[in-house]
């Protein structure tokens, strides 16, 4: 099992959900002793502040990267990926298209907003799911086995 050290903080990386750029002036109360740069969201619903922005953390951690929404997930995780479409009582301020779904640990429902396109968000979560198999599927080379060839064969040589 990989480990990812985050601070003093250690997390199993398949805990890791989404990793978003963190904003310290969302809450000016907040007055952190560090930088931090990145909010990592673990399944469990739980955040972890990173010194590292969300680019550096995929990376280094091996998630995938949204560039256009600066934003890494984790491949191992189940999405659900749908359309997203401003209502009229919620009308964020950027242009988001998709919503990204995930089931926290407690069976509970967990999304994003993106401002990717749905089908670009399919192509690459699935992309990164298929490069996976493929390297799963892969044949294992065995050793041979003590005998060479057929039994047929070893009675002929005999």
């Amino acid at each position: 099992m990989k480990v990812i050290t985050i601070g003093k903080r250690l997390v199993p990386a398949h805990e890791v959900a989404y990793v978003e750029p963190f904003d310290p002036s969302a809450n000016p109360e907040f007055k952190p002793e560090k930088e931090y740069k990145g909010r990592v969201v673990l399944l469990n619903r739980d955040i972890v502040l990173t010194e590292q922005m969300p680019q550096e953390f995929a990376a280094a951690h091996e998630l995938h990267l949204f560039v256009e929404d600066g934003v890494a997930v984790n491949r191992a995780i189940p999405y659900r990926i749908e359309t997203f479409e401003p209502t009229e009582d919620f009308k964020p301020s950027k242009p988001y298209m998709t919503r990204l779904k995930w089931r926290d640990l407690k069976g509970g429902e967990q999304s994003k907003l993106l401002v990717t396109a749905p089908e670009t968000v399919i192509a690459e979560i699935l992309e990164a799911k298929v490069e996976a198999s493929v390297e799963a599927k892969r044949p294992v080379r065995r050793p041979p086995r003590g005998r060479s060839g057929s039994r047929r064969m070893e009675a002929y040589r005999s």
